[in-house]
C-alpha cells in the first residue's frame, strides 16, 4: 500500500523547505504554516483577484522560477517567536523579528544577496525595488494558485526523472507538500477521483504543470538540469508534469509520515 514518506511546508515563498512529521490541512485546502510570508515586488504588495479569491502571482515576487539563486540561502522561521534567520554558506546574513524594523533588515539582506549575483538584472526592472516582505507569519496565502491546494508527488516519479540526467534529483526540487512511496512511477497521475490520506479525504483536482523552478539545484541554485525539456521528451508528456493537486473534501485534518494513501477505486 502507498504511504507518506515525507512531508514539507515552505514558510517563506521560494525559500528553504521545512521537513515535517505531520501537516495540518485547513478546511480551505491550504497547509498550516505553508507560504505564510513572501518577498514581493514594490508594485505587488496587494493581492490581485482571481475567481473571487486573493491571488499573489509568483512573477511579481521572489520565487525560484525567476530567482534560482534563492536556493543558495538557508532560511529558518520561528513561527512561535515570529523571527526569521537567513544564512549563506554557514554565514549569518540576517536574524530579525517580523516587526517593521526587522522586516526592513530582512528585505535589505535578501536584496543585497541577489544584487551580488547572477539574478541581479531581474531586480532592476520597473516596479521591483524595493522588495517588501509581506504576510502575517500565520496565514497561508502565497501559494501559486488562488485556491491554494495541497501538492503531492510520488518518490518513484522523481526517481524516474533522475535517470534522465547526471544532475542530482531529489524531492525538494518539486516543492510538494506530500511525498509518497509504494507506487510505480507516474501512478499518481492516473488518480482522477478521490484519495484518502490518513484521516483526510481529498478530491484530486489535476496534475501539476511545472515551471523553471525545478531546474534549480536545491542547495546551490544553479540551473543544472533541463527538466522541463526532459519531462516532455523522455516521458511523452504534452506539458512538463509531475505530481497532482488536492483539495480536502470534508473539512481537512492532519496527515502524518507513514499514513496510508488509498486512491478511490
Amino acid at each position: 500500500m502507498p504511504t507518506i514518506t515525507a512531508l514539507f511546508r515552505h514558510p517563506v515563498k521560494g525559500f528553504t523547505p521545512e521537513s515535517c512529521e505531520r501537516l495540518v490541512v485547513r478546511p480551505d485546502g491550504r497547509v498550516a504554516g505553508d507560504r505564510v510570508l513572501a518577498f514581493r515586488f514594490s508594485d505587488a504588495v496587494r493581492p490581485e483577484q482571481r475567481d473571487g479569491r486573493d491571488y499573489w502571482p509568483k512573477r511579481r515576487g521572489l520565487s525560484l522560477m525567476d530567482f534560482p539563486t534563492l536556493a543558495g540561502l538557508r532560511l529558518a522561521f520561528d513561527e512561535d517567536g515570529g523571527r526569521v534567520r537567513i544564512e549563506r554558506a554557514g554565514r549569518m546574513l540576517v536574524d530579525a523579528d517580523l516587526d517593521e524594523s526587522g522586516r526592513r533588515d530582512l528585505e535589505s539582506a535578501v536584496t543585497d544577496y541577489l544584487l551580488s549575483g547572477p539574478d541581479a538584472r531581474r531586480l532592476r526592472a520597473d516596479g521591483v525595488l524595493p522588495i517588501r516582505l509581506v504576510g502575517d507569519g500565520r496565514t497561508p496565502r502565497f501559494q501559486d494558485r488562488a485556491p491554494g491546494y495541497v501538492s503531492l508527488h510520488g518518490a518513484d516519479s522523481v526517481a524516474a526523472v533522475g535517470t534522465t540526467t547526471d544532475a542530482p534529483i531529489d524531492d525538494r526540487r518539486f516543492r510538494s507538500n506530500i511525498v509518497i512511496g509504494g507506487t510505480v512511477a507516474w501512478e499518481e497521475l492516473t488518480w482522477t477521483d478521490e484519495v484518502r490520506i490518513g484521516e483526510v479525504r481529498f478530491a484530486v483536482v489535476g496534475p501539476i504543470e511545472r515551471c523553471t523552478a525545478i531546474m534549480a539545484h536545491p542547495d546551490t541554485g544553479e540551473r543544472d538540469a533541463p527538466l522541463l525539456r526532459l519531462l516532455v521528451s523522455e516521458f511523452g508528456q504534452a506539458a512538463p508534469t509531475l505530481g497532482i493537486l488536492l483539495l480536502p473534501v470534508d473539512g481537512g485534518g492532519t496527515v502524518r509520515v507513514g499514513d496510508p494513501v488509498v486512491p478511490a477505486g
